[in-house]
């Protein structure tokens, strides 16, 4: 079993690596770093998610992973996209950003959308590997479902016909963009034990 550290506080984010890592131990950041945070200056999901394993990797000398995600709307011209968590205020209020959201596209048909996920993996020596994945749906006029965090109630997802909050933990990280770049991120492991590197 090895130890996997997650540079992020947000339970749902470390519960969605656990279900997916479930033969290492996937410890969160804040377990080893009391108030752990990098302010995400970058202008992509790409940027911030190195920003957090590049710093975090430095502060513990050990290889961290981090990952940066949102909400991208194509009739808001890409928002929330990497406002996504602070979308309502720097409070990160799952309920106020999802107000904010559907008060913003009030009657628009154009609903279609994406989840995106990057995924930044930082070794000691500062080197540094990303991954990403992507998951297409529509908002929703309402929220649905009772599971996931962030902005899952309404985001439906037309080939299994439910929203994210109506999927198990097992169903969300088949097809979530998380699930799509931590299974990238598991294969590049397991090449890399797999040639002892």
């Amino acid at each position: 079993m090895a130890d996997i550290v997650i540079a992020s506080g947000n339970q749902g984010k470390i519960s969605d690596f656990r279900v997916i890592f479930q033969d290492d131990n996937v410890i969160g950041i804040n377990q080893l770093i009391e108030d752990f945070d990098v302010e995400e200056t970058g202008e992509t999901f790409e940027e911030n998610a190195k920003l957090k394993s590049e710093a975090a990797a430095k502060a513990l000398n050990k290889r961290v992973i981090s990952d940066d995600s949102g909400l991208v709307v194509d009739a808001l011209n890409g928002e929330p996209g990497i406002y996504s968590a602070r979308y309502a205020g720097v409070d990160k209020d799952d309920e106020a950003n999802i107000d904010k959201l559907l008060d913003k596209l009030k009657d628009e048909k154009n609903r279609t959308a994406r989840y995106v996920c990057v995924i930044s993996m930082t070794d000691p020596d500062g080197t540094t590997r990303t991954f990403e994945g992507s998951v297409e749906g529509e908002i929703t006029l309402s929220r649905i479902g009772e599971e996931g965090f962030g902005y899952d109630p309404v985001f439906f997802v037309p080939s299994l016909n439910k929203t994210m909050a109506q999927l198990s933990g097992d169903e969300k990280s088949k097809i979530s963009h998380r699930g799509k770049a931590i299974e990238q991120l598991k294969s590049y492991l397991k090449g890399e034990s797999e040639h002892g590197d």
